[in-house]
């Protein structure tokens, strides 16, 4: 249903952390400018844990507003709350959303017995395409493959987006879920390889700053073209490894901020990348040819 890069869209702010409208309709832009596969909107690149939820749901009906039928939007619904994600997911669907990306439950660490039913529920109460994320370095809960695979037969669960960076671990959900399962990766550093292997595309961190050589890397991948993907994603790896020298998405708003894209605006408890970190990114964004030196 979905290929290629997928950013994972970070919420613009202003200083004061207000949510920048102005600058989410440039970014939206410039994503379909760059041939930007499809947005992620509110996930947890976006800030989810400190939109509220009137917040969430605007954002996600702008970004469809925004995006006006040019590119697909998958809106960012997960929950540590079972009815929490019921509620924003149905939101996504009236505001149009294309698909929903709904994170396992973090903090609570639920049992693979929870997460099936806590999936099964959401799949059940909202009829809209979804996709699971499995991001255990974030939320301290990791889904096992036969739980995913438990998963797959529900007709509107069309995915996962899968983030350990384990190679291994995403062949074996191919294998156990079949073609008609799309698999995306989490993890830029490793998306190529993972796409060279089955995956449909990446959700990818890098795409913020990066779109244009993201979304030719992942079009290389997806046809085959090894050479031509190890090329763009020799030079992108700078980007894939620096962006996370701090918790996602504080390296990665700061790099946006230093393009003159977005405002400084981030929300407590995140901060404003440091000054240690910041010549680190900002020659990232040079070797990457992103950002004049």
């Amino acid at each position: 249903m979905f290929q290629g890069s997928m950013v994972a869209l970070v919420t613009p702010m202003h200083s004061d952390g207000s949510v920048d409208d102005a600058a989410l309709a440039r970014l939206v832009q410039m994503h379909v400018d760059a041939g930007t596969d499809a947005i992620v909107a509110v996930g947890t690149t976006g800030e989810s844990a400190t939109l509220d939820e009137a917040e969430h749901c605007e954002v996600v009906r702008r970004v469809v507003e925004l995006a006006a039928g040019r590119i697909p939007v998958i809106a960012g619904t997960g929950s540590n709350s079972t009815r929490e994600a019921i509620e924003l997911t149905e939101c996504a669907r009236k505001a149009g959303a294309d698909a929903c990306l709904l994170v396992t439950p973090y903090y609570n660490k639920p049992t693979q017995e929870g997460l099936f039913r806590h999936f099964r529920a959401i799949a059940e109460a909202v009829d809209i395409p979804q996709i699971l994320y499995n991001v255990p370095g974030r939320t301290a809960v990791d889904m096992l493959p036969e739980t995913v695979e438990r998963l797959a037969p529900i007709p509107n669960i069309i995915g996962i987006k899968e983030a350990t960076g384990d190679l291994e671990r995403g062949q074996e959900i191919l294998r156990r879920c079949g073609p008609d399962f799309e698999l995306y990766s989490g993890d830029d550093a490793t998306a190529m390889e993972l796409i060279l292997a089955g995956a449909r595309g990446d959700i990818s961190v890098t795409a913020n700053v990066a779109p244009g050589p993201m979304h030719a890397m992942c079009t290389a991948a997806l046809a085959g073209d090894r050479q031509t993907a190890s090329a763009i994603n020799d030079r992108l790896m700078v980007l894939h490894r620096k962006l996370f020298v701090e918790a996602n998405p504080i390296p990665v708003k700061w790099a946006l901020h230093a393009m003159g894209l977005i405002e400084d605006g981030i929300r407590l408890p995140l901060t404003v990348l440091s000054e240690a970190c910041q010549p680190e990114v900002r020659d990232a964004l040079v070797q990457a040819g992103v950002l004049a030196d």
